[in-house]
């Protein structure tokens, strides 16, 4: 089939196990509610809802999540900002729910039909709360699908919100696609309601019951909530690593800018992180020993340099795609213009 991005996005979705959408609709994630309704017409299990914000669309598939729906919505910058509270809460409920973030270039309306990767550190400090999030970036509309399945899986293994981030060129870009898969689906980890007595809180509790002023009862509750979202994220070291033996120099690029700077592997080397959060740390010290000079080329104003920064504990480079423009003579002039 020839299918764009955002339907990859939505068969890998159904294929992971989803039954429930809630999603309010903006640019460059609105077709994949459309896709979703237009499948829901052969298959009446698959339940949807367009909210009236994007407030109350994350807010819809957690308590659908609470009654036993493996669940998400999809949304871009503005929404995703809207959302922040709400999955905070979904953290501290550990609720298993996926959120699809197709970026655009702008905040508000901004230049909302333009290529764009600038919501990078929103997905991690974008709420309240100490907590990690795990982070998917494909570069392809083959990589869509498959990367929704693993973020559903994933999911589940962690019983945490998981963020998959398009952006607008690779959610309305078109590719021969093949809807087949050999990934093993994870079971969904909360029983529908009646079937056992809970209580939910977002507060510090012991057994679901608050405890809200012992220190002891706070580092226990956190720990529970984030060490199974790192333990997990071990299980999907996923990056796409071509060494060139000739460069002193490694590109690093992830999403849609990374189909532009692979076309330079015969004069660099070239890491692409898949999984952007946790940060792929022991892969990257590694691999980086090797080079003289590490350029980033990333489509926002330095934010993902700043976490590479700190964790290669070293200077590093970067080419920042800015408003929305790709021409990649310039972005290659740029990296040139670095090395000089």
């Amino acid at each position: 089939m020839i299918v764009s991005g955002n339907e990859a996005i939505t068969f890998g979705a159904i294929d992971a196990g989803a039954t429930y959408m809630g999603g309010y609709p903006i640019t460059p994630s609105s077709d994949i509610m459309l896709y979703w309704v237009r499948e829901r017409k052969n298959n009446p299990n698959l339940l949807f809802l367009q909210t009236e914000d994007e407030i109350s669309a994350i807010h819809s598939i957690i308590g659908a999540a609470l009654g036993g729906r493996k669940s998400f919505t999809a949304t871009s910058g503005p929404g995703f900002s809207l959302m922040q509270e709400g999955i905070g809460l979904a953290y501290a409920y550990r609720v298993p729910v996926v959120i699809v973030n197709a970026q655009r270039q702008g905040p508000s309306t901004g230049m909302p039909t333009l290529f764009s990767q600038d919501n990078i550190l929103q997905t991690q400090w974008g709420t309240h709360g100490d907590h990690i999030s795990i982070v998917f970036s494909p570069n392809s509309v083959q990589e869509c699908y498959e990367m929704a399945i693993h973020s559903f899986n994933a999911a589940c293994e962690s019983r945490s919100p998981v963020i998959l981030l398009s952006d607008g060129a690779i959610s309305m870009l078109y590719e021969t696609f093949e809807r087949k898969h050999n990934i093993p689906i994870s079971e969904f980890p909360i029983e529908p309601f009646g079937s056992e007595t809970r209580h939910f809180t977002g507060l510090t509790n012991v057994n679901g019951v608050p405890d809200t002023k012992n220190a002891e009862s706070y580092k226990k509750w956190i720990s529970e909530i984030t060490m199974p979202i790192v333990e997990t994220s071990k299980k999907y070291n996923f990056y796409e690593y071509k060494k060139n033996s000739k460069s002193n120099t490694l590109l690093i690029s992830f999403g849609f800018l990374s189909r532009v700077t692979e076309e330079w592997e015969k004069e660099f080397s070239l890491f692409r992180p898949i999984r952007l959060f946790p940060v792929l740390e022991d892969e990257l010290l590694k691999i980086s020993k090797d080079y003289e000079n590490i350029i980033l080329v990333e489509g926002n104003y330095r934010q993902y340099k700043m976490v590479l920064e700190a964790t290669l504990k070293r200077e590093i480079k970067e080419v920042s795609v800015v408003g929305g423009s790709i021409k990649p003579s310039d972005i290659y002039q740029e990296v040139k213009n670095l090395l000089k």
